[in-house]
Order: structure tokens, then C-alpha cells, then sequence
């Protein structure tokens, strides 16, 4: 049997806190190739998780809260928001199932915050996700605007610059 305890998870958070891109993965499945993709996610505040989707057609994935808060966001192929699940340790609703083909992102609401992830395998870094084209790629400039909108995002609303008429790009 494998154990994670108290002290296996404060490692992973202060791994995260340290992180420039503020989150840290923990893997339980022994080699990328495994039928079952299992881990724990520590997420920081300020972390930033670029909308995507998993475009297999058993491209699921479960996500429950261990600790700490967090929100997950599913949108239409424009960027609007259609559905939002706040998760919470030890209060409420504690995990959520998105679909294949869903748009999808992750946000930390709370220091300290550890998913637990499971979704089918094998894991492929060319293959898991398809990237938003509405959404900024992690590094870009316009992320903390993003993740500052994902904290407080509702359903029906669009994501930053998706309602603005297009702009004559100069010659």
C-alpha cells in the first residue's frame, strides 16, 4: 500500500508557494504510460491554468478537493462561461467530473490548495490538451488578468476581450 499524508502534501504545497508557476503535481501512477492517470495538484493563488480541453473521446476528468479552495470553469468555443463549481474542503460539494470535449480551467482560491486528479491514460504531453486560441498561453503578459477574472467569473459572462469588436491590425 502507498500512503500520502499530512507531511507529503506541506511538502507539495511549499513546492508549489516556491514554484514560479505556482503548482506542483504529485504523481501516484508509476510511469506516464499507466491506463490511470492519478495526482495530486497543489495550486497556488496566482497560478495560471490556460483554458483546454481533452479532445479523446474518454478524455474525462475527476477532480476532488483535498484541501484549500478552488474553483473549475466550463465554457462554450467562444469563452463564455457556462458553468461554475466552487469546491471546498470539508464544506459542500468536494469533487467534480468534467466531460471530454469540455472547455475547462482550473483557478486556486485559497494558499494551501491540493486537488487529487484522475483521468484515463496514457498520458501524452502532444496529445492531452487542446489549448484555447481565445485564451492567452501560460507566460503571456495578460495571465494575471486572466486568473484575477477566472477568481470571480459567473456564468453568461465572456472572457476578457472575446465580446470586443475585432481591431484593423496595422500595416
Amino acid at each position: 500500500m502507498k500512503l500520502y499524508g499530512v507531511a507529503t502534501l506541506n511538502a507539495l504545497s511549499a513546492e508549489a508557494a516556491r514554484s514560479p508557476r505556482r503548482r506542483k503535481n504529485l504523481n501516484v501512477h508509476p510511469v506516464l504510460a499507466d491506463p490511470v492517470q492519478r495526482l495530486f495538484n497543489a495550486m497556488e493563488p496566482g497560478t495560471y491554468a490556460r483554458p483546454h480541453r481533452h479532445a479523446r473521446d474518454n478524455g474525462w476528468e475527476l477532480m476532488v478537493v483535498v484541501r484549500g479552495t478552488f474553483a473549475v470553469l466550463r465554457f462554450d468555443e467562444a469563452g463564455c462561461v457556462l458553468a461554475r463549481v466552487d469546491l471546498r474542503a470539508g464544506d459542500g460539494d468536494c469533487a467534480v467530473e468534467i466531460p471530454a470535449h469540455a472547455w475547462h480551467c482550473v483557478v486556486s482560491l485559497a494558499p494551501g490548495t491540493i486537488m487529487f486528479e484522475v483521468k484515463p491514460g496514457p498520458y501524452s504531453p502532444l496529445e492531452d490538451k487542446d489549448f484555447a486560441a481565445w485564451a492567452p498561453p501560460e507566460g503571456d503578459a495578460r495571465a494575471p488578468d486572466w486568473v484575477r477574472w477566472f477568481e470571480t467569473a459567473k456564468p453568461g459572462e465572456h472572457a476578457p476581450g472575446s465580446s470586443d469588436p475585432p481591431r484593423p491590425r496595422p500595416l
